[in-house]
């Protein structure tokens, strides 16, 4: 069976600080490091009440130092906000304090709004057009010092120097990203939670496109996807309430923190709002364990994924951590060192 991993977006639930979910992610961190999940990534996202996961870096060290087997990284670092020296630098140190551990997902889009990704890069060279290959082949370029003699950046050494880059991924929600991924020989993982992009054809085009590289010889695609798992479909669907209305204010342009179950059951859904939330469940896998097993069976072969990474954005602590451990019992996760 493939591997499980997490994707956390530190969600801030209503009645509770962003505090609250920095230490929740701590803590299902630990949790999946002893329920055996592989991976564990942290996104970038900015100016939203709903979403505390604004600096990858600092929760991907500190996520590491209280972990022991997951590899932690970034789901990703959105590449148009950062300089790509410090981005390699960061990573670099991050790969030297936790050897053969740290992954580097690389993202296209901001995770803002157009006004908040302005604040972001202005201090930088703020331009109409996208710049993130140039901002991704510069990243490649002080890895593999592949500039030419003459070239300014050419003595340029992202530090500490002895240290090597840790995997590269390439996030996306489009063949886009899938044919640069395979392009560049990187590791892909597809945005299945989000995307309006067929998955089967973007994640079977990467494997199909793929070159060796310095980086990668071989393909690996990581599937994400979003999971509200109970005890029965019943109790899954109460929950993935939470999930529903934080879909339709979405769409609205609206980022409150995370409702409860009772708040979105007492929310005066429109019929327009129902249809979309039926409409959004082909994103959103809800169900007991079984239900949600062959529907991601189903996934798994029908887009070859090699690993499933999670996402779970249900309103209590305890019962998202519940969700993690239905799926790994389903999927037959064994902890670390188990026989």
């Amino acid at each position: 069976m493939v591997p499980l991993s997490v994707l956390d977006l530190s969600p801030v639930t209503s009645g509770a600080s962003a505090a609250v979910a920095l230490h929740n992610s701590l803590d299902l961190a630990r949790f999946a490091d002893r329920r055996g999940y592989r991976r564990y990534w942290v996104a970038e996202h900015h100016n939203l009440a709903s979403i505390a996961s604004t600096a990858p870096e600092i929760m991907i060290g500190e996520i590491a130092a209280q972990t022991q087997h997951l590899r932690v990284g970034s789901g990703g670092v959105m590449l148009p906000n950062h300089a790509p020296l410090m981005v390699a630098e960061r990573f670099k140190v991050l790969e030297a304090l936790h050897p053969g551990r740290i992954d580097l997902g690389i993202g296209r889009a901001p995770g803002a709004d157009p006004i908040t990704s302005i604040a972001l890069r202005r201090r930088q060279e703020i331009r109409a057009d996208d710049d993130f290959l140039e901002r991704l082949q510069e990243l490649l370029l002080l890895e593999t010092q592949g500039y030419g003699e003459r070239h300014p950046l050419r003595a340029v050494r992202a530090m500490p120097a002895d240290v090597r880059l840790p995997p590269l991924w390439l996030l996306g929600s489009s063949g886009y990203s899938a044919e640069l991924a395979a392009a560049i020989g990187v590791g892909f993982s597809f945005a299945h939670h989000f995307a309006t992009h067929d998955a089967v054809a973007a994640m079977r085009g990467y494997r199909d496109r793929f070159r060796p590289s310095v980086w990668r010889q071989t393909p690996y695609a990581i599937l994400g996807v979003a999971v509200v798992c109970g005890p029965d479909d019943d109790e899954a669907e109460r929950l993935a309430s939470t999930a529903d209305l934080g879909f339709v204010r979405r769409a609205k342009g609206e980022y409150p923190p995370l409702a409860s179950p009772e708040e979105a059951a007492a929310y005066p859904f429109t019929a327009a709002e129902s249809a979309m939330i039926r409409q959004n469940r082909s994103r959103l896998l809800v169900g007991s364990p079984t239900t949600v097993h062959e529907r991601l069976a189903a996934l798994i072969e029908a887009t070859g994924a090699d690993e499933l990474m999670i996402t779970s954005m249900i309103y209590d602590h305890g019962l998202r951590k519940r969700s993690y451990e239905l799926l790994a019992g389903a999927f037959g996760v064994q902890p670390p060192g188990a026989a």
